[in-house]
């Protein structure tokens, strides 16, 4: 499968590698050379308007290293503000999509990142390499949104931005809890985290709101219980998927007995629920083969196996509009992705724009698949460097492992009145 190059500034050797080096890579070369303090006659609109126009990696390198009033502005919140809207609405390269992970199995206290454009970029002899992050406890990836990553150990929550390495300080959060999710409130411009706690006398159901003032409130109770017999339907995901722009958090409900499926969405702008039609499944189909929800393109998206034959995938188009389902592709259930065989679909990951799709596939090993040509293709993950040790190499086998996509931003948790810290995670840096 032919992988064109893709501009990316994980790797500094780029030049090296004989590859053509854009300008907007060498944008950090060419800010270094301006680290006094710029000439009069160029207008602060006019460098804001440079300066959005730097991915958000670059900005971060340079923000210790350029004048005070441009350290001053990218440190901003409304700059974080403006960076990120155009990262999403013009120009998806400034922010860089990677996939950050931890273990579900052995209590690491790891969390592993590798970036999404040297899976599709990389040769089979260029590894993609996995970097870690060390916390003082292990903790779990409850959702991402915004470049922010909400984190849980079982007590307390933060917030953390990998690009930029600060998180918030640890809240306490304290009790069990086995449905949750993490999102934005884009009309309020609030983080929620979203919490089902189980307690002796029942479960209650609640919405923490970062902030300055930050409080636990209770909503209306969940619709879905995970262990009530009396449900029609199955929640299959306990983690909500985060769809932006819509201030949703997004569960797949399915029936192991007939062909029922839904989306069971919640809409933190407003704190309600509502029940979102999925395409039909065939009639023939396994029903113990439960479709898997995903995010692409930032639509809500799913993924049928169908007759055992191939794989459906679908996209939302128009949230919430469920005849704006569209059918995106059809997949072949190739041997190499079924075996061992596993009783389970294809996971969509992420997708490029010349419809190469990576997936996680039943067998636990992640796929680049060529929807045009139907090629498939095994990237080489180096996880040597996560820690886990535990764990089988990302090469061979994905599980057991939570993975969570985000895309690179200058959001920090100060800017929405958090205390904020950069000592709860700290890069692990490779041994030479």
């Amino acid at each position: 499968m032919k992988r064109g190059p893709i501009p990316d500034d994980d790797d500094d050797s780029v030049a090296r590698k004989g590859k053509v080096v854009t300008t907007t890579e060498r944008w950090p070369e060419l800010l270094r050379c301006t680290t006094t303090k710029p000439p009069p006659i160029i207008l602060d609109e006019l460098i804001a308007e440079i300066l959005l126009r730097i991915p958000a990696r670059s900005l971060v390198r340079l923000r210790n290293s350029v004048c005070s009033s441009w350290r001053t502005l990218i440190s901003s919140s409304q700059f974080a503000k403006d960076h990120l809207r155009r990262s999403m609405a013009v120009d998806p390269a400034l922010t860089h999509p990677r996939i950050a992970y931890y273990s579900s199995r052995y209590s690491y206290p790891t969390i592993g990142v590798f970036s999404i454009r040297s899976v599709f970029e990389n040769r089979p002899h260029e590894p993609t390499k996995v970097v870690a992050y060390e916390g003082r406890r292990h903790r779990l990836i409850i959702g991402s949104c915004n470049g922010l990553l909400c984190l849980h150990d079982n007590e307390r929550a933060m917030l953390w931005n990998p690009c930029t390495g600060f998180t918030s300080q640890p809240l306490e959060i304290g009790g069990i809890f086995y449905v949750s999710g993490f999102g934005y409130d884009h009309v309020n411009d609030k983080y929620k985290l979203f919490l089902i706690e189980e307690k002796k006398s029942g479960s209650v159901t609640r919405i923490f709101t970062f902030g300055p003032n930050s409080t636990w409130r209770t909503i209306q109770d969940f619709p879905y219980r995970l262990h009530d017999p009396n449900n029609k339907a199955i929640l299959m995901n306990t983690v909500g998927h985060f769809v932006s722009g819509t201030g949703t958090l997004n569960w797949l409900l399915c029936s192991g007995l007939t062909s029922f499926v839904a989306v069971l969405s919640l809409d933190l702008v407003k704190e309600t629920y509502s029940q979102i039609c999925l395409p039909s499944r065939d009639s023939d189909d396994d029903l113990s083969v439960f479709p898997e929800l995903a995010t692409l393109r930032g639509c809500l998206a799913v993924c049928y196996e169908t007759k055992k034959t191939h794989w459906t995938l679908w996209i939302m188009k128009e949230y919430g509009l469920p005849h704006s389902w569209t059918k995106l592709a059809i997949i072949p259930c190739h041997p190499l992705l079924l075996d061992p065989p596993l009783n389970s679909a294809l996971e969509p990951m992420y997708m490029l724009k010349n419809d190469v799709l990576l997936v996680n596939s039943p067998n636990g090993k992640f796929v680049l698949c060529n929807l045009n040509d139907g090629s498939i293709n095994f990237p080489n993950i180096d996880s040597s460097g996560d820690g886990m040790t535990k764990l089988r190499p990302l090469s061979r086998c994905s599980g057991p492992r939570i993975f969570h996509i985000y895309h690179e931003s200058l959001v920090s948790p100060w800017h929405f009145g958090l205390p904020s810290c950069s000592s709860e995670m700290r890069l692990v840096k490779p041994s030479l």
